[in-house]
């Protein structure tokens, strides 16, 4: 059975595929390369020789139960943003670490108190630092 296909309609859905075309190759390429932050510096910082990183966290139960704990209480804290709740929280043999950007001093500090309730006094090393304002200039 064959059919008949005038050219007039074979344009135009020729046309119509190739627009289809088009636009998958734009939105491919913007959904497979988006822009990659540039956090070159924090990368470097954690590179320097003693710099703790959290694939160091320890897997021994009372360390996993210490960040837990800090974690849990952090997170209770609804009045801090997104960023303090996603500080990282490293801990080695009783020692805590904290580490990534918050919004205020505030925050920071509110932070490291948590910390300093679950672990223990002299026991909270705070890295934490202040991202700059959305919008604001480097």
């Amino acid at each position: 059975m064959s059919q008949n296909y005038s050219l007039p309609r074979l344009t135009a859905l020729a046309g119509v595929l190739a627009a289809g075309l088009f636009l998958n190759a734009g939105s491919a390429q913007t959904t497979q390369n988006p822009p990659q932050p540039d956090n070159t510096k924090v990368n470097k910082r954690d590179r320097a020789a003693g710099a703790v990183t959290a694939d160091q966290q320890k897997e021994n139960r009372t360390d996993r139960d210490l960040a837990q704990q800090i974690r849990k209480a952090v997170m209770a804290d609804k009045s801090l943003s997104t960023y303090a709740h996603n500080v990282k929280i490293v801990a080695q043999d009783g020692q805590v670490t904290l580490k990534g950007p918050v919004r205020t001093e505030d925050e920071k500090k509110t932070v490291e108190a948590k910390a300093t309730e679950v672990a223990g006094a002299g026991r909270v090393t705070n890295q934490i630092s202040i991202a700059p304002a959305k919008g604001a200039k480097k």
